[in-house]
């Protein structure tokens, strides 16, 4: 009995001395569908301990009056949302390329192909986050035409 209390006590000692594995960050890409790549990624998993960035409601909105900029012209709006997330990106130490996932909101789903285009000239060769595309009647403000949310995950600090 003595023998097993030691036993049993220099166990604990040893799992309590010991430090526990640290679980590395990592985030991948995936896709399924050949129609998806050069689109968008299909899923995106994240493992390890993460810090999640939410970015809601971008779009073409001046800074400083909350004015739409560049009224009926859908690509420089998409351009200029894009810009925005990519600076509130940086702000909390994250890049394009931690984005896990994005919804993107048109007034016109005729613009869906400018949309592609700048989502290309955004994200470059970088890897595109799984994307939904929603056609909406309006945004919250007149004469918008673009809004975008996005969550991002990096290495929690």
């Amino acid at each position: 009995m003595a023998v097993r209390r030691v036993l049993l006590a220099g166990l604990l000692a040893a799992s309590i001395a010991a430090p526990a594995a640290a679980q590395e960050f990592k985030k991948e890409n995936f896709n399924y569908s050949e129609f998806a790549k050069g689109a968008f990624s299909e899923a995106v998993t994240v493992t390890g301990p993460a810090k999640f960035i939410y970015l809601a409601g971008i779009g073409s909105e001046d800074p400083d009056s909350g004015d739409v900029l560049h009224k009926d012209d859908f690509l420089e709006q998409c351009r200029m949302a894009w810009g925005k997330v990519k600076k509130a990106l940086e702000a909390n130490g994250a890049t394009l390329s931690d984005i896990v996932k994005a919804t993107s909101y048109l007034t016109d789903a005729r613009y869906r192909e400018e949309m592609r285009t700048c989502r290309k000239e955004t994200f470059g060769d970088g890897p595109l986050p799984p994307h939904t595309f929603l056609n909406v009647v309006q945004l919250a403000r007149p004469g918008m035409m673009f809004e975008v949310d996005v969550v991002a995950a990096v290495a929690a600090d």
